[in-house]
């Protein structure tokens, strides 16, 4: 059974903030091999979620280097995973963090923003990890910066994703044991 639960703003910007600058020996660092952005992003994400989606293919994981999802360490496939986009609308209503699109009076601390070129391909993702002076603070890696004004970046257009919640997986059959056998509700 699906349930949903709150995605922790707190920690998952905590995250960002202690791991913006250096690596986190449990991930591997992509840096140079097509950048670590998405991936760090998705490990606060992860911090603030605690919640994986295996499905292969179209989930968002990371086991080892050899063994993750598209969607953690790719700006376009985490996009798709995130919101849904229309085909994996199917895998994005399973377990994990979800979220949509929404323009800047949309966003808090632990969302994320993607940047894209003229061309209108999205190459960085960052994750918000502040605000001052009417400024968005943004940290991220590949180049890496912590709570960096959003402003300082150079890029032809944007996107924000706010990340509305996290589905977990439960298995609610503690009921059963007892009712079949007459001994309990299993409400305890």
């Amino acid at each position: 059974m699906l349930v949903y639960k709150e995605y922790n703003r707190a920690r998952a910007v905590e995250y960002a903030k202690t791991w913006a600058l250096k690596r986190n020996p449990l991930f591997i660092d992509f840096t140079g091999r097509g950048g670590d952005c998405t991936n760090f992003v998705s490990q606060a994400i992860y911090a603030g979620s605690c919640q994986m989606n295996f499905t292969v293919d179209f989930g968002w994981y990371f086991i080892t280097p050899e063994n993750r999802a598209p969607a953690w360490t790719s700006v376009e496939f985490f996009y798709d995973f995130m919101t849904g986009a229309p085909q994996f609308t199917t895998q994005n209503r399973g377990i994990g963090p979800y979220g949509i699109e929404v323009d800047a009076d949309g966003v808090f601390e632990g969302d994320v923003v993607q940047l894209a070129d003229s061309s209108g391909d999205f190459y960085h993702t960052l994750i918000i990890t502040g605000f001052r002076n009417g400024q968005t603070l943004v940290s991220a890696h590949s180049n890496d910066a912590l709570d960096k004004p959003l402003s300082e970046y150079n890029f032809a257009d944007l996107r924000y994703i706010h990340i509305e919640g996290v589905r977990i997986d439960i298995e609610d059959d503690t009921c059963f044991d007892g009712l079949i056998s007459g001994e309990s509700l299993g409400l305890e």
